[in-house]
């Protein structure tokens, strides 16, 4: 009969340690982040401006596997952070073109001093840590 509920034993999860991991890793960005009052949605927020330049929340929110309902208060705070804008957009007026600031531009020298810092905290191989990357995005594009 246990063996029926093998299958919710939290040791074969799949999602539980990614969950945690997830968690972790986090907490582990926190120091660095609160350096640049970043919470850690809008420093991957940033990361996707200081990329790719101005963007709609639409094309945000598909980057970063978030809704308009998680965007929009996020977005806010940082619009009030001063590190960008939203305007409608001249083309589409249903869609909103979120841009840095020159501020926002500016916090990323002190950004990239992040990931360096964050690889220290992070005991795996380079091969591993891109073996896990490649992994872990197949599970996403793949949803």
């Amino acid at each position: 009969m246990e063996n029926n509920y093998d299958c919710l034993r939290l040791a074969n999860q799949l999602c539980f340690p990614l969950y945690a991991c997830a968690r972790e890793t986090i907490k582990l960005y926190k120091p660095f982040l609160d350096e640049l009052d970043l919470t850690y949605t809008q420093y991957i927020a940033m990361m996707v401006l200081w990329e790719k330049g101005p963007v709609s929340v639409k094309e945000l929110g598909e980057a970063l596997f978030l809704d308009s309902g998680t965007l929009t208060p996020l977005l806010k705070k940082m619009e009030a952070k001063g590190l960008l804008t939203r305007r409608r957009s001249a083309e589409d007026e249903r869609s909103l073109i979120v841009s840095l600031t020159e501020k926002g531009l500016a916090l990323r020298e002190r950004a990239v001093e992040v990931p360096p810092q964050m690889a220290r905290c992070v005991n795996l191989e380079p091969e591993e840590r891109q073996e896990l990357y490649r992994l872990l995005n197949k599970l996403l594009r793949e949803r």
